[in-house]
């Protein structure tokens, strides 16, 4: 397929297990992609197309020069995915200024930095998309997430106002929530663990997600085959948010049928 042929992107996390998917993905479909992050030896990629791209989200500065340079170097920006992304799992009463601030910056301002700087030459050039990661975690709570949490669900109305606000600027802007994906971020630290049965028990589909699926939902929204989508939030979780959270009541009236004297005519 060549579905990017022609185009530009920027993929912030570029280097992480979704950043690195989609870098991959864009690539092999004819973009030229900047791959950023802030980690220089994450900066793997060597196909055709990509250029490895050391950038700290956290500076409005450093991201401005970043869609500048893809600007300079190629004439337009066409894609954005905000990817970047960190967390830490700790009580609020436990949690620190400095902890709160790094997670909203990465999660959050990063985003509003790459939009700000993105959004006048899209316009410019008659349009763009614009992709932002945000997380399951964002449309419910989980236990210890909750700068995590706060960040991923402010990515997802600030998806929703900025796709009202440049819509009739041909740019459409679309959030997707990953589930659990076991390659990547903080879920790598419960392979070995009980916990890792765990999630994939209470997956509809019984297992985690991968990068690569993660990729495949990010390139769709960026993508000519959603030309009329923007304000979505599309959810790759397995079905995990397809549950109210209550117990098999199913399953618990059949324990009780079976249980149940069976009654036959006399």
């Amino acid at each position: 397929m060549t579905r990017f042929q022609g185009k530009t992107a920027i993929v912030t996390g570029g280097g992480g297990g979704i950043g690195s998917a989609i870098v991959k993905l864009l690539a092999a479909e004819g973009a030229t992609v900047f791959a950023a992050d802030i980690k220089k030896a994450v900066l793997q990629h060597d196909a055709e197309g990509v250029t490895n791209y050391v950038c700290d989200v956290t500076s409005s500065d450093q991201v401005t020069a970043m869609v500048q340079a893809v600007v300079d170097a190629h004439g337009h920006i066409d894609m954005v995915f905000n990817n970047a992304g960190t967390g830490s799992i700790v009580e609020v009463t436990e949690t620190t200024d400095e902890d709160w601030d790094r997670v909203l910056k990465v999660n959050l301002s990063a985003i509003m930095y790459a939009c700000r700087a993105a959004v006048p030459h899209m316009r410019r050039q008659g349009g763009g998309a614009i992709v932002n990661t945000s997380s399951v975690s964002g449309l419910g709570g989980d236990y210890g997430f909750g700068s995590y949490s706060a960040s991923k669900a402010a990515v997802i109305n600030y998806t929703r106002t900025l796709a009202l606000d440049h819509g009739r600027d041909n740019i459409r802007v679309n959030a997707f929530c990953p589930g659990f994906i076991p390659q990547t971020g903080l879920t790598l630290s419960v392979e070995g663990l009980p916990v890792r049965q765990q999630f994939n028990d209470i997956i509809p589909l019984g297992r985690g997600g991968t990068p690569e699926e993660m990729a495949n939902v990010a390139a769709f929204l960026a993508s000519d085959q959603a030309s009329y989508v923007t304000g979505a939030i599309l959810v790759a979780d397995g079905g995990i948010m397809a549950h109210t959270g209550q117990p098999n009541v199913m399953a618990v009236m059949r324990e009780l049928s079976a249980r149940a004297p069976s009654s036959s005519a006399a």
